[in-house]
């Protein structure tokens, strides 16, 4: 039954049954409500046992879609939520080996991973490394690469194979690259989408099976679509298949950079002649910064707001130093006085500071520390850094373990130890097919010097040669290795080791019993699926890590012309800052402090003048 408590536009969304519908939902408008509550809707009908498929676009969306559903009988086994790459590594696990992919896929998801593949492609090839060495010095070349596989990557996010590039040299690098990961038995993170765009196109049966099986498709912050994610949704439906709801805010749109673009909205609601529901009403943020996000954007229109005024104030700060001190101190003020505007206590976990990049923290982190103040750092979605020696090297050596034919990792691990060995030598003449991880690392185990005895330490200890493993046992085995190194070396294993900890404490608690291993701890890690939704503490957040969050009290930092508006943005790509602005002020829903300072220290030393963002002029 829809409860009353919902508007006519938010029952209106609950209430639809068959057909394609997209809701254009703006900030604070209960789009997250409506699309679970219409979920739940559709499991409670009576002689029904078909599947729902929700797709978000961040683990912490899916996170949160999950938990509201947790009431509901059978939740689990009906329904498939997750972004759209943990649901394509699904597929391609169960379905992908007429595509190459033969179980869980091995992700390459590092940027350095990525790019020494693709050196290794240019190596390849006489005349594309001859390309490379004829530019001037090292970050020139690093530069080339960076570009090359930004090309590659925007090649696979347009569905372009490389059999459909024309240029010739551009073609062969893209074939080698491709050529390359296959030869560690990986794919990178654009293949999720692609590979699985292409089994449902060649292997239409498999996409028929897929839509047998979810009756209905949900799609949340639909506009971050891009070109890759939209036509495999459409590959998934076909031509007959209209149950798929969109709900999405063109006005957030804010990942341009990465192909998303707010137009597959429209296309949807033409190529599905989709019904179309608005939401205007803002649930979350008190007025003023309702106002505020209206000055932003003139054309985000609001029906109802609360009736809380809420607070937006520009602060103008001395330095850099001085603006982290403003925010800190009016943090420990709030905290022990409160505000009339926010119900009850006010303590760091209610408050968030958002930058246009994570350069913009260097100051306020280091009074954080100085206070003893808990905050979390939010930059990234996925992955586990490992900044020391020793735990970058059990990572690689978990990676051979989890897949043997890892070439790249192997001869990673094999340079930072320094094995004077081949990779042939390693894998010798025998049937790659029956070769394990665990045969694998012995046979270099014999070859290593002792620099490399705490991972062999905490291998043992992980009990890699028995069908189940224990990471914790592995990682207190580190931990104790780690006593006898030196202090600024035993400080970073002691931050990986507390990284680890907390990322495979989420996955065992979140994986069904039984089915933990260590490829699908690898996967879940690279998918961003083992990033706890809420830590303790501060949280200091880039405009992009904060989408889908919100909080009482937000700190938006650093408005200085060049900073945010970014100092390349020209044409479409300063709508989109203003995009950024829009969502980074709608974060807030009681208390939002804009600050500059007048002055940068930049990294090479210069001290330089600021002038306060164009977004602050405009909020007067």
């Amino acid at each position: 039954m829809i409860e009353l408590r919902l508007t006519d536009s938010q029952k209106a969304v609950v209430a639809h049954d068959e057909g394609a519908l997209l809701v254009v939902a703006g900030p604070g408008s209960g789009k997250t409500r409506v699309l679970t509550e219409r979920i739940k809707r559709l499991l409670q009908i009576e002689g029904q046992h078909f599947r729902i498929l929700g797709l978000t676009f961040t683990n912490k969306a899916a996170n949160e879609m999950r938990e509201r559903l947790e009431s509901v009988p059978g939740v689990a086994e009906r329904t498939f939520i997750g972004t759209l790459h943990s649901f394509c590594t699904e597929v391609l696990a169960n379905r992908g080996k007429s595509v190459g992919i033969n179980g869980l896929p091995n992700i390459f998801d590092s940027f350095s991973d990525r790019r020494q593949v693709l050196q290794s492609a240019v190596d390849a090839h006489p005349d594309l490394k001859e390309e490379l060495h004829n530019e001037r010095d090292g970050k020139e070349r690093a530069r080339k690469l960076d570009q090359w596989l930004k090309e590659i990557g925007e090649c696979k996010n347009n569905l372009v194979l490389p059999e459909m590039i024309r240029e010739e040299d551009f073609k062969r690098l893209y074939t080698e690259y491709n050529d390359q990961l296959r030869a560690s038995n990986a794919v990178d993170f654009d293949d999720l989408l692609l590979l699985t765009y292409s089994l449902f196109e060649d292997r239409p049966a498999i996409a028929s099976f897929y839509r047998r099986q979810y009756r209905y498709i949900c799609i949340d912050e639909a506009q971050d679509l891009n070109e890759a994610q939209y036509r495999l949704i459409c590959a998934l439906c076909g031509s007959d298949y209209f149950n798929v709801m969109m709900v999405g805010d063109p006005k957030q749109a804010i990942f341009m950079w990465n192909g998303a673009h707010p137009k597959y909205l429209d296309l949807f609601e033409k190529d599905f002649s989709a019904q179309k529901v608005e939401l205007q009403e803002n649930f979350r943020s008190a007025r003023t910064i309702v106002e505020a996000a209206k000055t932003l954007d003139e054309k985000y229109e609001v029906e109802g707001v609360l009736a809380v005024v809420g607070v937006v104030q520009v602060h103008q700060c001395t330095n850099e130093r001085d603006e982290a001190e403003f925010v800190l101190d009016t943090i420990e003020r709030l905290k022990a006085d409160g505000h009339c505007d926010v119900e009850g206590d006010i303590n760091p976990e209610r408050c968030a500071v958002i930058g246009r990049n994570r350069f913009v923290f260097r100051e306020l982190q280091k009074l954080l520390e100085d206070r003893d103040i808990p905050f979390c750092r939010r930059m990234s979605s996925s992955g586990v850094q490992s900044e020391s020696d020793v735990m970058a090297a059990f990572e690689m050596a978990l990676r051979l373990l989890a897949n043997p034919l890892d070439r790249l990792h192997l001869a990673l691990l094999m340079q930072k130890w320094g094995l004077g060995m081949s990779i042939e030598d390693i894998y010798g003449d025998g049937d790659l097919r029956s070769l394990t991880g665990e045969r694998l690392l012995r046979s270099i185990q014999q070859a290593s010097l002792s620099t490399s005895a705490p991972v062999y330490e905490a291998l043992e200890a992980l009990q890699w040669g028995t069908q189940g493993f224990r990471l914790t046992t592995a990682l207190d085995a580190l931990d104790r290795s780690a006593e006898s190194l030196a202090a600024e070396e035993r400080a970073l294993v002691t931050e990986d080791l507390r990284e680890w900890r907390r990322q495979w404490d989420y996955y065992i608690r979140n994986e069904r019993g039984g089915a933990q291993s260590i490829p699908g701890f690898l996967s879940q890690v690279a998918l961003g699926m083992t990033q706890q939704p809420s830590q303790d503490g501060v949280s200091l957040l880039t405009v992009h890590s904060a989408k889908g969050m919100e909080f009482d009290v937000v700190f938006l930092i650093s408005m200085t012309e060049g900073t945010f508006p970014d100092f390349r943005a020209k044409g479409s790509a300063l709508e989109e800052e203003r995009r950024n602005a829009f969502v980074a002020v709608t974060r807030s829903r009681r208390l939002l402090y804009i600050s500059y300072p007048e002055e940068k220290l930049m990294p090479w030393g210069e001290v330089r003048r600021q002038h306060p963002s164009r977004f602050i002029t405009e909020l007067g």
